[in-house]
């Protein structure tokens, strides 16, 4: 089975959608994780928007990278620029991929306002999952 990490951060909104995706998608096919460079615990609003769309991340835990240095990754997956040049070197064979969300938790204005960033956000992270998936898991 395949084991896919997701590193932001603070593992608390991007990485934290992506990993619900991302194991929504793979339906069993792979073992998805999310860490930070540091933790800042899982938003409400990341929990929240992915609730809209059926998904339940309320379990998931804001985790540090350093957890997972001894686990062999066959994907290790950046989702925002600082975690990708802070990013320790994995002493593994896992193919490495990136792309720079948006950060919603940075979003201002009503709680409506920051709310739709937090859905446009979510909307780019499940369009990248399910690619990446449909790409690398077949």
């Amino acid at each position: 089975m395949k084991r896919i990490l997701v590193l932001c951060t603070g593992n608390s909104c991007r990485s934290q959608i992506a990993e619900g995706y991302l194991r929504y998608f793979a339906n069993g096919r792979a073992e998805v994780y999310s860490a930070g460079v540091e933790t800042h615990g899982v938003n409400s609003r990341a929990i929240a928007t992915m609730k809209e769309d059926g998904i339940d991340i309320s379990g998931h835990t804001s985790n540090n990278m350093e957890e997972y240095r001894e686990m062999d990754f066959d994907f290790v997956i950046t989702v925002c620029d600082n975690a990708r040049e802070r990013c320790p070197y994995f002493p593994s064979s896992a193919q490495k991929f990136h792309y720079n969300f948006p950060d919603p938790a940075k979003a201002t204005g009503t709680e409506e306002e920051i709310m739709a960033q937090f859905r446009a956000v979510r909307a780019m992270i499940k369009t990248y999952s399910k690619d990446f998936i449909e790409q690398n898991l077949n």
